[in-house]
């Protein structure tokens, strides 16, 4: 959940420690005694500031979308920084008016007015609370992220069809099916002074945020005005437009305070009558709440990497929604679009969202004259680009990649046709269906193997469903054949048991062999109920590799008899790996490698390049070595030609077409530069002559400490480590062919730095000076790696647009004295 109308991508992590000259960063919980008011005047104040004037419009928005009055837009906004941004358990989350509960909202108010809603929305706030003190918070994170983003889908679009009648000087009708009926006749008429107001504001939101990538200077101008929220210039052009050229059109009617409604109890007579849509109107507007906050609150955790409470974030938006419901406000929730703004602009800690509410409500007091000006349409062009981005074609791909795709759209259509509620009952009904079919769906392959042997695999549940199919396979092989069944480890029942077991005693009456195994350990066999039992001949548990055994049941193991492990590993290879690669390394022995990426790393034996780049045979061209250094070839005393010529051969013989440089937590090598090993007197050891290479990072961090912050540092020497990786970047280019490359603009260099704590890997943006984390929600194309394709890709180590966008000083910083 991602949604971001404020112009620039949702932001890298922010910092938990930090090495001297950088700012601690506030505690979870809130500031801490010491140095507090400097961290909430330098960054909570800022940060609290630009998430005001996202939330202003977008309050706004929301309210006239649900046809609510406007001022419960501004309540809800300020309730859901005071409140739920003082009591919350993620501190950085910026909680207001829910973009998700919009078309429930709007159906609760046109049913039995807004003064009941507001009741409904206190009720569901003491139903969170109830929740929240029950401790199942992480209970609503069950549910399926197909039927999650297939809601926001749901809603995003039904949002923007209504707003669009608005943008086009109309009315939206009550349902979405109606907008659409209704569509053709507006578009045949629409007002010409709100179609103006409103293509302009679209214009601005689609375009400024595109600013920053204008050539030379316009794009360094075009990048300082991209940070001012692209909602909150998108109307003031809108409102500066009708303004100036005398536009009649529909313009915002903000009540005074003193006609602005609260909260009143249900009728007894509408509670007789309509008491059970009563209280599925309350668990709706619980559930809804709940889940997109704390999805957001997870999103902003691991923006942050700060463990949040979920339990208390709950019970926090429960008093929000009991405050705002009271007050007569929209119901709240915690949102994408708040919370990243506000990790963006380096907010430290809950501070920022209290300071926002609190601008909102002097806002709300002092500046309803000036909001009494802005057009509708251009408030509904902001609302209609927000329902446009609830549809993200990056969780449409992963939804499709996990074979989820029927539950998203039957979520989606759901609620476009019948509305929330029924419409995530569909896609739930839809999952389970879709589950109970897997587990009817099970795949039985019979394998020829050349010295005339026969493999059955098994892949999935075998069910009673599965036994004709399993039959047919195993009916195939030929009497008196010897078989090997493996089956995958998944849920045997007993007619799929007795299926094979009872060929199986045929089959070796037959004279053929049969042994079973289960793919996920060794010399085991099938027990009559489906689990997994050890043979008839137990010996000490045999470890696979990059199972969970590594490194707890194998430690003793591996000690008495390393070279034992290490075999054992090699016959596992054989026997479950050789077969799966053996077609590929074939064709890489005929055809020979084509890596397209050089891969320098540490030795650490922790880091698995393959591992963590998901890669294969053929696909990375590594080097290895202590510290991930890359000496500058020709440099007296302290160059290694070694790295230098496997750099020249992957750049000029392979052609690579990126260069990533790869560092890590906890690094030794960088420990040991800090404490001085390549100065000790007396003859160096070659380990100590191999660090002098490092000078420069080490000379580098003395310049400028807080070089490069995107992450959390814990000490000196991971401030190193991530320094190191720059450096390198640096050192690179003094290589004669890899800077021929850059030039040429077909060669990338990228920066990259894994913390083993997390399993986190990082990526370099120069521009920024931040490594920003790898996650799932990283648009694809920014991880494309043809060369030349994106200059300005942050995943690159400088723009490739000729040796001029390099850094100035990259041949100075790698040539720096050694540290005195």
């Amino acid at each position: 959940m991602t949604l971001d109308i404020s112009g620039a991508p949702i932001a890298s992590d922010t910092t938990d420690h930090a090495p001297p000259g950088v700012p601690a960063s506030v505690p979870a919980g809130g500031p801490s005694p010491a140095g507090s008011r400097r961290t909430i005047l330098v960054r909570d104040l800022p940060a609290s500031v630009a998430v005001f004037l996202i939330a202003v419009p977008f309050a706004l928005g929301i309210a006239l979308a649900t046809g609510a009055p406007l001022t419960a837009g501004l309540v809800a906004a300020a309730v859901g920084g005071l409140v739920a941004g003082s009591l919350g358990g993620t501190p950085l989350q910026v909680s207001g008016p829910s973009a998700a509960l919009t078309v429930i909202t709007a159906g609760l108010i046109a049913q039995y007015g807004w003064q009941a809603t507001c009741a409904v929305t206190a009720a569901a706030g003491v139903l969170q609370l109830l929740l929240g003190s029950l401790r199942v918070a992480r209970t609503a994170l069950a549910v399926s992220p197909a039927i999650v983003h297939g809601m926001l889908a749901g809603v995003g679009l039904t949002i923007a069809i209504a707003q669009l009648h608005v943008v086009l000087g109309g009315s939206p009708q009550s349902s979405a099916l109606a907008n659409l009926i209704a569509l053709p006749h507006q578009l045949s008429g629409p007002h010409p002074p709100a179609l103006a107001v409103g293509a302009l504001a679209i214009a601005v939101l689609c375009g400024w945020p595109r600013l920053g990538r204008l050539p030379g200077a316009a794009g360094r101008v075009g990048d300082r005005l991209a940070r001012i929220p692209a909602g909150l210039v998108a109307v003031a052009a809108g409102t500066t437009l009708s303004l100036g050229l005398g536009l009649t059109l529909a313009r915002v009617e903000l009540p005074t305070w003193g006609e602005h409604s609260l909260a009143t109890v249900p009728t007894l007579e509408l509670l007789g009558r309509s008491w059970p849509a009563l209280l599925a109107a309350v668990l709706t507007v619980t559930a809804v709440a709940s889940v997109e906050s704390l999805l957001s609150a997870v999103a902003v955790d691991r923006m942050t990497h700060r463990p949040g409470d979920l339990n208390r974030e709950l019970r926090a938006q429960g008093a929000a929604n009991v405050v705002t419901g009271l007050l007569g406000g929209l119901p709240v929730a915690g949102g994408a679009v708040r919370s990243s703004a506000n990790v963006r602009a380096g907010a430290a800690s809950r501070w920022s969202a209290v300071l926002h509410g609190l601008w909102v409500l002097l806002a709300a007091l002092a500046l309803a004259g000036g909001l009494r000006h802005i057009p509708l349409a251009a408030l509904a062009a902001l609302v209609l680009m927000v329902g446009i981005q609830m549809v993200s074609f990056a969780h449409i791909r992963r939804v499709h990649r996990h074979r989820e795709f029927p539950v998203y759209l039957a979520t989606v259509l759901g609620v476009v046709l019948l509305g929330v509620p029924p419409g995530v009952l569909l896609g739930g009904s839809v999952a389970v269906l879709l589950a109970l079919y897997r587990l009817t769906r099970a795949h039985v392959d019979v394998l020829a193997e050349p010295d005339g042997s026969y493999t059955v695999r098994t892949h999935g549940p075998l069910t009673f469903t599965a036994v004709p199919r399993l039959s047919r396979a195993l009916a195939a092989i030929p009497a008196g054949a010897r078989v090997t069944v493996c089956h995958d480890g998944s849920f045997l029942d007993h007619a799929a048991f007795e299926q094979v077991h009872v060929w199986r005693t045929g089959h070796q009456a037959g004279g053929g062999r049969v042994s079973m195994l289960t793919e996920r350990h060794d010399d085991e066999v099938l027990d009559p109920d489906g689990t997994v039992r050890s043979g008839s001949s137990p010996g000490p548990h045999r470890c696979r590799a990059w199972t969970p055994w590594v490194g707890h049941h194998c430690i003793e193991q591996d000690l008495d008899d390393p070279h034992g492990r290490l075999l054992d590993g090699v016959r596992g290879f054989q026997q479950h790996t050789a077969p799966l690669v053996r077609q590929e390394l074939a064709r890489l022995s005929r055809e020979g490698q084509t890596p397209s990426q050089l891969f320098l790393t540490c030795a650490d034996s922790r880091l698995v390049t393959s591992m963590i780049t998901n890669s294969g045979p053929g696909d990375l061209f590594t080097v290895r070595n202590v510290g991930n250094l890359a000496p500058v070839p020709f440099e007296p005393g302290a160059a290694d030609d070694s790295v230098a010529a496997a750099v020249q051969y992957a750049v000029e013989v392979l052609q690579v077409r990126s260069i990533t440089v790869c560092g890590h937590s906890g690094c030794g090598a960088m420990k040991a530069l800090l404490d001085g090993v390549h100065e000790l007197p007396g003859p160096p050891t070659p380990l100590a002559r191999w660090l002098r290479n490092g000078r420069g990072s080490l000379s580098r961090l003395k310049r400028a400490p807080a070089e490069f912050t995107g992450r959390p540092v814990v000490d000196l020497v991971e401030q190193l480590c991530i320094t190191n990786v720059v450096q390198q970047l640096d050192q690179l280019l003094a290589n004669p062919a890899v800077e021929q490359r850059v030039d040429a603009g077909t060669l990338r260099l990228v920066g990259m730095y894994f913390d083993f704590a997390t399993a986190q890997a990082y990526v370099l943006d120069r521009e920024n000076n931040r490594f920003i984390s790898v996650s799932e929600d990283w648009p694809d194309h920014r991880l494309d790696d043809r060369p030349g394709d994106r200059p300005n890709d942050p995943l690159d180590g400088w723009p490739l647009e000729g040796s001029q966008a390099r850094p100035a000083n990259r041949r100075h910083e790698s040539e720096q004295p050694a540290v005195a």
